[in-house]
């Protein structure tokens, strides 16, 4: 017998009764159908006692996925195969499923084999299991997610078991294998075990112990984590097993440093910040306090960072203040703190073990600026920085940290303040001026929504015509109806602060109306320009926004000028370029202000669309100046003039400086000799009267023939008075060369005869002086008296025309002073023909430039009005009416595809004369062009007719012809 089979012997009601014992579901089944079942599978079931499954198919009891399975293990035991456990899925009598374990075997019964069935519920068992592995495997993941390991450990034997994050956090691959304590303080530094190990072996039963130390990873890196650990008694109180958890926090740890470097390190320089330099004031402060020693804070303001930023843009900017924080950081001591708080201000902390007191303060704030007076490198442009430090100590200059850098940078702005490489240490007064700034500031941000602001006005004239051509905007600010510190002041701050930007646009704004209004009075302002700063020439939308703030007032851009210093120039120099030319395209001219004071390059300046270039007031000097301020202002108008370029002097004082101007060619003036800036109806006022400049001054291009002597001998002067103004010459006298040359700016002389020997001032040098400051002039010198050499020299420099020698002959001499104006007035002559080739050209240039725009726009205007006619003709071909277009010749000129339907192929139409195409009747009707309908018929047709005369709201003319189909019940004529 199958070891798998029964061999019944017993009474079947023995078998029936011991199987109804069994707390188990047990079923028969032969020829796969149920033959038995005990009470406790109707009742896992589902069926009531009474319910018959006598006959049912045994697979019936199972899920429809698992019943060809069932058959399959069914008919193999039947068979002999032998039997094993398997689960399977079973449905209840009400359709509900629950997971069973089965096991089979074969039997024998009088009627044949059969099939004994065990089926066991095991639906919580699996439910509980897969509970536990979800538990497991979460538990798993949160290890992973949160880097945490786990570990318990049986005292007794000392074996431990490892969770699988416990086995990643120490870089191993999870395993079963028990792990001994030993094994885990192994991967403990050397360093740190016997800190680990005094902490763990010390915690009391119940206690939960917390800390941090690292750990060694396979790798062999060092990772940090946080140990806690927690021991369970007996009940005897004998601690049996220690539960320990590791989280690795070497990410976190980082993470936090970080952070705090971000919240406490200046992102440009790598120094400290502010908020880093007042945590290590208040901890040294304190250790202060306890020793009563001084502490000494410093303020350095570097002077450069505007300019350079402007010049070079941001990127500039941020190298020269790397490299200024590393120059001081050469000077430290190591216990010194160096801060940067932002735009080119830094903090030393001098927390040094030498006491500190005032005067060593003092010394090492002039050592740092002389080391920074050193050039530094930014890029490829040498920097000598200038800076302001301010001092401040402790106690007597504040008690908190916060109270002591507020004083030294109350002193760091007054040091600022009173120009380059000042120091000071802070006073009480210095803190009332800190305080204003900051006033300054906050009135700034609400000046706008208080109009507080009003626009003066400077004219603008030019020095031929003396009239006013223009004006500069000046922003005045009134706070509570009182002007509110120096214009640059609130400007600077403006600046820093980016208000500038919309007061910029409130300038710009209120400037364009203005200008409007005086046209509107039948003034004649010309052109008002303002001032554009960096920051506004470099918003990426700056064009838009002009030509905005252009269209909304209805000003043309040729009544408007901008004005732009020399710094802006080299930063950012492709946007700058670019943005200029889009500006001076819209006809805005464009003037580059104080000239000569920054560091203008003449190559670079050819290439930008530069139309004004204006002299700053520092070389417009009086005639008693340095003769090479004077030289280069010369320079700075041939310059210009060379590159078709006008020439504005700005600061123009006295008389003597505006006959200077004038004398060497200058274009435009503004300053205090004509007006100061004025309020908008005192500039109406000007204009109004047609104030000019002196006449006696714009005569000088066309004045009397005028001569100077200079001699200290009277009787010589009026000898020569005498034979000379027979000639007409308008004789002006000085005796000596210090008077020669006031006389020069009084008169607009063309000759001048010197002596030699002079007090004070020898001819030659005077002649020479003469040269540099009116080199228009014929410098001529008469002397008894020969210095071979020094008159050999002036005249090879050509500071002398002639040397004439006394006693002289009346007539030679008469000869020699007609020659010398003839050369004065022919070489006038030429210079005037080359100013007006000059003028021309630039006029030609701008005839040129106004034909291009005109020509482009005419262009467009013809492409335009083509796709206007094609569109139209396609209109019009689709119109369900006939349209006979006619020139004002009566010539056909026009034909849709209606018409052609009535009157033929408009190839044999266009071009023919009305007469020739048209009838009688829709010629009466085309002849009187009344705009009338007339009912007319037309091939078997009747039809509504009108002819309108068209081009008065178009470039067309002639006339229309329209032939509308008649509808029902129209009477034709």
């Amino acid at each position: 017998m199958d070891g798998n089979a029964v061999s019944v012997n017993l009474p079947l009601d023995t078998y029936r009764f011991l199987l109804e014992q069994v707390q188990a579901a047990i079923f028969v089944v032969q020829e796969h159908c149920l033959v038995y079942v005990n009470p406790n599978l109707k009742q896992l079931f589902g069926y009531l006692p009474e319910d018959d499954l006598y006959g049912m198919e045994a697979a019936e009891l199972t899920a429809p996925d698992y019943r060809d399975y069932v058959r399959q293990q069914v008919q193999a035991r039947v068979e002999g195969v032998p039997g094993h456990v398997y689960e399977i899925e079973c449905i209840r009598k009400d359709g509900t499923q629950f997971s069973a374990q089965v096991r089979g075997v074969r039997i024998e019964l009088p009627n044949g084999v059969a099939d004994l069935v065990t089926l066991h519920d095991v639906s919580d068992i699996k439910r509980a299991t897969r509970m536990a592995q979800s538990r497991a495997q979460l538990l798993n993941n949160a290890e992973e997610l949160a880097r945490i390991g786990s570990a318990e450990m049986d005292l007794a034997t000392g074996a431990m078991t490892l969770s699988s994050g416990m086995f990643n956090i120490f870089g191993e691959t999870p395993s079963d294998a028990t792990v001994t304590r030993e094994w885990l303080l192994s991967r403990v530094p050397v360093a740190d075990r016997p800190y680990v190990q005094a902490i763990s072996e010390g915690v009391s039963p119940g206690e939960i112990l917390e800390f941090q130390h690292r750990i060694m990873h396979t790798d062999g890196s060092l990772r940090t984590v946080l140990h806690r650990g927690l021991a369970e008694a007996d009940a005897q109180g004998q601690v049996v097993r220690s539960v320990t958890i590791l989280q690795d926090i070497t990410e976190q740890r980082a993470a936090e440093q970080r952070l705090d470097t971000l919240a406490n390190t200046d992102e440009i320089t790598g120094l400290r910040n502010r908020n880093a330099l007042s945590e290590k004031l208040d901890t040294v402060l304190r250790e202060a306090q306890r020793k009563e020693v001084q502490v000494a804070v410093i303020g350095i303001q570097i002077g450069q960072l505007k300019l350079v930023s402007e010049s070079l843009g941001k990127v500039g900017g941020n190298l020269l203040l790397a490299a200024v924080a590393g120059r001081l950081q050469e000077s430290l001591d190591s216990n010194d703190m160096l801060a940067h708080f932002g735009n080119g201000e830094f903090t030393v902390l001098l927390a040094r073990d030498e006491p500190m007191d005032e005067a060593l303060a003092r010394q090492l704030a002039a050592a740092w600026m002389d080391a920074l007076g050193v050039p530094l490198m930014v890029g490829d442009n040498e920097i000598k920085v200038t800076c302001g430090m301010g001092i401040a100590l402790f106690p007597q200059h504040g008690q908190e940290p916060e109270e002591l850098l507020h004083h030294v940078q109350a002193a760091t702005y007054h040091a600022d303040a009173l120009g380059s490489n000042q120091i000071c240490v802070f006073s009480v007064d210095m803190q009332s001026k800190a305080v204003t700034r900051l006033a300054l500031e906050s009135g700034l941000r609400r000046a706008l929504e208080r109009n507080e602001f009003e626009l003066y006005y400077q004219p603008k004239l030019d020095l031929v015509s003396g009239a006013v051509v223009g004006a500069e905007a000046l922003l005045q600010w009134h706070a509570s109806g009182q002007p509110l510190g120096a214009r640059t002041a609130f400007l600077d701050v403006a600046e820093e602060t980016g208000l500038i930007v919309p007061i910029g646009e409130w300038v710009l704004r209120s400037l364009c109306e203005q200008s409007l209004a005086w046209q509107r009075l039948g003034l004649a302002p010309g052109r008002v320009a303002m001032n554009l700063s960096a920051r506004q020439l470099l918003q990426p939308d700056i064009v838009q926004r002009i030509q905005t703030i252009l269209a909304e007032t209805g000003l043309e851009s040729r009544y408007l000028g901008l004005e732009i210093t020399e710094g802006v120039l080299l930063g950012e120099r492709a946007h700058v370029t670019r943005v200029l030319g889009e500006l001076k395209a819209m006809g805005i001219e464009i003037s580059l202000e104080d000239f000569g004071t920054g560091y203008s390059n003449l190559s670079y300046l050819r290439t930008l669309p530069i139309d004004v270039v204006k002299v700053d007031r520092s070389f417009v000097h009086d005639v008693t100046a340095a003769s090479q301020d004077v030289s280069i202002t010369r320079a700075i108008i041939t310059m210009a003039h060379s590159l078709q370029m006008k020439v504005l002097a700005e600061g123009v004082e006295t008389e003597g400086q505006l006959a200077l101007l004038i004398a060497n060619h200058c274009d435009q003036m503004q300053g205090h000799y004509f007006s100061t800036s004025i309020p908008a109806d005192a500039m109406a006022e000007v204009l109004r009267q047609g104030r000019q400049l002196p006449e006696h001054l714009l005569l000088r291009r066309t004045h009397q023939r005028t001569l100077l002597l200079v001699d200290d001998e009277d009787n010589i002067v009026a000898s020569l008075k005498r034979l000379l103004r027979r000639d007409g010459y308008n004789v002006v006298t000085a005796n000596s060369g210090a008077q020669g040359l006031q006389r020069l700016a009084e008169h607009a002389v063309d000759v001048i005869v010197s002596d030699q020997r002079m007090p004070g001032m020898t001819g030659v040098e005077f002649l020479r002086r003469a040269k540099e400051l009116y080199p228009e002039t014929v410098r001529m010198v008469l002397s008894g008296y020969t210095e071979l050499q020094s008159i050999t020299d002036a005249i090879n420099e050509g500071a002398i025309y002639k040397f004439l020698t006394k006693p002289w002959d009346d007539e030679r001499l008469r000869g020699h002073i007609a020659e010398a104006f003839s050369h004065k007035e022919m070489a006038d002559e030429n210079s005037r023909l080359g100013r007006a080739v000059i003028v021309a050209n630039q006029e030609l240039s701008a005839v040129n430039e106004r034909l291009q725009t005109l020509l482009a726009e005419q262009r467009e205007q013809i492409s335009r009005e083509s796709n206007s006619l094609v569109v139209a003709r396609e209109v019009l071909d689709l119109i369900p009416t006939a349209i006979v277009g006619l020139d004002l010749a009566g010539m056909v000129a026009f034909v849709n595809a209606d018409a052609e339907a009535l009157f033929g192929s408009a190839a044999l139409l266009l071009g023919r004369d009305a007469d020739e195409v048209l009838s009688p009747a829709l010629l009466q009707v085309w002849r009187q062009a009344d705009g009338t309908y007339y009912d007319l018929q037309f091939a078997a047709q009747a039809y509504r007719v009108v002819c309108r005369v068209i081009g008065e709201e178009s470039h067309s003319r002639g006339k229309l012809l329209v032939l509308t189909p008649a509808g029902p019940g129209l009477s034709v004529v």
